[in-house]
C-alpha cells in the first residue's frame, strides 16, 4: 500500500509535515513518499497568468503523486484560518487540469497548531470544500498546542492520549476508494 503524505506549507521547519509524516508512518506494512510543496511552485494562480503558461507539467506532476496513492495523508498548516498559499496555489493549478485534484483517495485529513485550536478552522474549510474536488475524506485529527503535544526530536506526539486518539483513527482507517 502507498501512503502519500505532505503538509499544506511550505516551511522547511513545517510542524505540519512533522505531524504527517508521524501519522504516515502508522499505517502497517506501506510504502511511504513525502511530498513537500516546495517542489511544486508556481507564480500565483491567475486566469491571466494560465493564458500564458497553459497547463504547467509540476501541476500535472502532483496530480501524479495524488493519483499514485493508496492513501492520503494531509496536514494543513493554518494560515488567518484558511489554507496557506503554498497549498491553495498548487491545488488550484491543479484543479484547471483535473477537477478531482485527490482523486477520491481516501484521505486522512489532520492539522496542527502552536495554539489550542490546533488548526481547527482550516480543517472545517478543508471538509467542506475539499470532497467537490476529489477528497475522499475518511478521518479527520488535530493536534491541539504542537510543542506542548509533539516531541520534534523523537517525531512523534508525547501526549499519551492524543497519540492514542491518533493510533485509533489509523487502527480503524476505511481504505475504500470512492467511484472516480
Amino acid at each position: 500500500m502507498k501512503i502519500v503524505t505532505f503538509a499544506g506549507s511550505s516551511s522547511t521547519q513545517s510542524i505540519n509535515k512533522r505531524l504527517a509524516t508521524y501519522a504516515a508512518g502508522l499505517f502497517q506494512e506501506s510504502q511511504l513518499e513525502v511530498l513537500d510543496l516546495n517542489d511544486y511552485e508556481l507564480p500565483l494562480f491567475s486566469l491571466d497568468k494560465e493564458q500564458v503558461l497553459g497547463k504547467p507539467a509540476i501541476a500535472r506532476a502532483f496530480l501524479d503523486k495524488m493519483e499514485s496513492a493508496d492513501v492520503l495523508v494531509l496536514s494543513l498548516a493554518e494560515h488567518n484560518g484558511s489554507y496557506s498559499t503554498a497549498f491553495k496555489n498548487i491545488y488550484d493549478w491543479a484543479s484547471r487540469q483535473k477537477k478531482e485534484v485527490f482523486d477520491n483517495t481516501p484521505m486522512l485529513l489532520m492539522a496542527t497548531s502552536p495554539g489550542g485550536r490546533g488548526g481547527s478552522s482550516v480543517l472545517e474549510t478543508a471538509k467542506s470544500t475539499m470532497p467537490h474536488y476529489g477528497g475522499n475524506i475518511k478521518a479527520v485529527f488535530s493536534l491541539p498546542s504542537f510543542h506542548n503535544n509533539f516531541d520534534v526530536e523523537a517525531g512523534k506526539i508525547s501526549n499519551n492520549e492524543l497519540d492514542a486518539a491518533l493510533k485509533d483513527i489509523i487502527r480503524d482507517f476505511d481504505y475504500a476508494k470512492k467511484d472516480s
